[in-house]
């Protein structure tokens, strides 16, 4: 098995907000990954003591953890259990009813010899690519289908359509929101490599359109992850020159990708 995992700092001066991580279980069998794309909260009261990335990194040592020690558990309830976990780490000193309360959105993959389970929260994304080289998106598009309406502001966000039924969800302080998560399982002789990407990596087809899924997971094969960062840099900085493309808050975003071959299943 080969892996692959690059994750980059939108801004040198400010911390990463993604995380990333590949587990191996100690018997050789299966593993997982994890991506989380940390929510930056706007300027203002988020009712929590904690950053973002301590958020992520509490998040995302727990789901390393439980993906691969409760095989067994399905991977929303691994999810879940991790959300449950985070939130006990600061229920006494945070309000976690605040709609800004640390947030992120949620790729995980477990394989083992017989199945690839997913799981998909909010606007990362992940591709599966099958043994014929053909690749297919798992996506949680529910974010990209709200009116335009919706996005007019923060507050118009936060009062109706944040970890809200009709808007979009992310993992946040409530367990039960892994319920909403995309998941399903595919054989394991129907996966040879996966790739997830937070969605800074991912403008690149999603926001700059420089080519469909497909296109960017040949790309990262052939050039590598780290190609792919430094390619979506560029087009930010043109983009901050030229205002071509509109819809980006930030100009340049935390981005990662972490792709793993498998090698051939039996």
């Amino acid at each position: 098995m080969r892996t692959e995992l690059v994750s980059v700092p939108g801004d040198p001066t400010r911390p990463n907000e993604d995380f990333a991580s590949v587990g191996l279980p100690a018997s050789g069998q299966g593993g997982c990954l994890v991506v989380l794309d940390g929510v930056t909260p706007p300027r203002g009261d988020t009712g929590c003591l904690h950053s973002v990335p301590w958020y992520t990194a509490r998040l995302g040592g727990a789901l390393t953890e439980l993906t691969v020690s409760l095989p067994d558990v399905p991977l929303s309830g691994a999810l879940a259990r991790a959300i449950a976990r985070t939130s006990e780490a600061h229920a006494s000193t945070c309000d976690l009813s605040h709609p800004r309360t640390p947030q992120a959105t949620v790729v995980l993959a477990r394989w083992t010899e017989e199945t690839v389970d997913y799981l998909v929260l909010s606007d990362s994304a992940l591709l599966l690519e099958s043994p014929d080289g053909a690749v297919t998106p798992v996506l949680d598009d529910r974010l990209s289908r709200l009116p335009r309406e919706a996005l007019v502001s923060d507050a118009v966000i936060d009062a109706g359509y944040r970890n809200q039924e009709g808007g979009f969800f992310t993992a946040a302080a409530d367990p039960a929101v892994a319920a909403r998560a995309v998941t399903g399982a595919v054989p394991r002789a129907d996966v040879r490599s996966l790739t997830a990407l937070s969605d800074g990596a991912a403008r690149w087809t999603e926001r700059f359109r420089e080519g469909d899924w497909t296109d960017l997971h040949t790309a990262v094969r052939k050039n590598g992850a780290q190609w792919l960062v430094d390619r979506v840099r560029a087009l930010e900085s043109a983009d901050r020159e030229t205002r071509a493309y509109l819809g980006r808050g930030k100009t340049h975003d935390d981005a990662t990708v972490v792709r793993v071959e498998l090698p051939p299943a039996g």
